[in-house]
């Protein structure tokens, strides 16, 4: 009598495990708030009452009116309208760091983890030279040789964000590779590629998930740092980090809101990626227990 066997595809919580709205109120309204802000950033043009970059020097400095919800700048451009275009560029930038650095830090991790042996202490080793350098200082370095604006900078923060990701993944890719359904796929002859697309990475993806919504908003408040610093987004155009720049000198003539606007977005944005990168990661914890 002969008996067959095969391997029974193992899978950890997935996706479906992440149901958005069970991690309570708090979490659910901070996907609220996160809808709500990509939501606005597609309608920018759309829901801003007025021209974002039209000077009126007449109107310098306006408080609250019907005219203006929010006032206006020392320029006599509508805070509202800015700051409503202002969150593309603000979420643009951390989208793409998030993008390019998940990307290049799993495929490092991944090959890390699977391969081993040199190719795991070269990786391993330069992930760590890398992470030694501060991502800000690389960001101002690269805009140095490459002038200001967005590309520097989100191609610095992505450089530095990839082995927070690479190292993350590279952990939880060598415990499932320890997991004897990989063995069972090895030896029925399935390659090593075939077994890490097919099965390894979507195990894994629900934890990178996770971090990356913690990564977004920590982007978001290195790339509005950096635009504060002048060294990002650069006027007239309008970005959060740059509003808060030019806001400085409103505040000592008393008005608040073309600096206070763009930072309670600022601090509301990370605080709700924070608060639902959290709410993933205790949800796959526990499921995971």
């Amino acid at each position: 009598m002969t008996s067959t066997t095969s391997a029974v595809p193992y899978r950890r919580p997935g996706f479906r495990a992440l149901r958005l709205f069970g991690q309570g109120p708090l979490f659910a309204v901070s996907v609220a708030v996160l809808a709500l802000l990509v939501l606005v950033a597609l309608l920018a043009p759309v829901l801003a009452p007025y021209d974002p970059d039209a000077l009126d020097l007449s109107a310098s400095l306006v408080g609250t009116t019907g005219d203006h919800l929010l006032g206006t700048d020392q320029s006599g451009r509508d805070v509202l309208s800015r700051l409503l275009v202002g969150a593309r560029t603000g979420l643009l930038g951390p989208l793409l760091v998030v993008a390019v650095s998940t990307l290049l830090g799993t495929l490092l991790g991944v090959v890390a983890a699977w391969r081993g042996g040199w190719v795991d202490t070269v990786l391993s080793r330069s992930m760590d030279l890398v992470f030694a350098i501060p991502g800000l200082l690389l960001a101002i370095l690269l805009v140095s040789i490459v002038g200001s604006g967005l590309t520097a900078p989100v191609i610095a923060m992505s450089v530095a964000y990839t082995p927070y990701v690479g190292r993350l993944v590279r952990g939880i890719a060598r415990q499932e590779k320890a997991r004897p359904y990989i063995e069972a796929y090895r030896v029925q002859g399935w390659s090593g590629w075939t077994v890490c697309v097919r099965h390894l990475l979507p195990n894994i993806a629900p934890t990178v998930f996770a971090q990356s919504a913690m990564n977004f908003g920590y982007a978001l408040m290195d790339l509005a740092a950096l635009s504060f610093l002048g060294f990002g987004v650069q006027p007239p155009d309008a970005d959060w980090g740059a509003m808060i720049n030019e806001g400085q000198a409103a505040v000592l003539q008393g008005a608040m809101l073309p600096a206070l606007a763009p930072s309670a977005c600022i601090v509301l944005a990370v605080v709700a990626f924070g608060i639902v990168g959290e709410g993933l990661a205790d949800r796959i914890a526990k499921r995971e227990r």
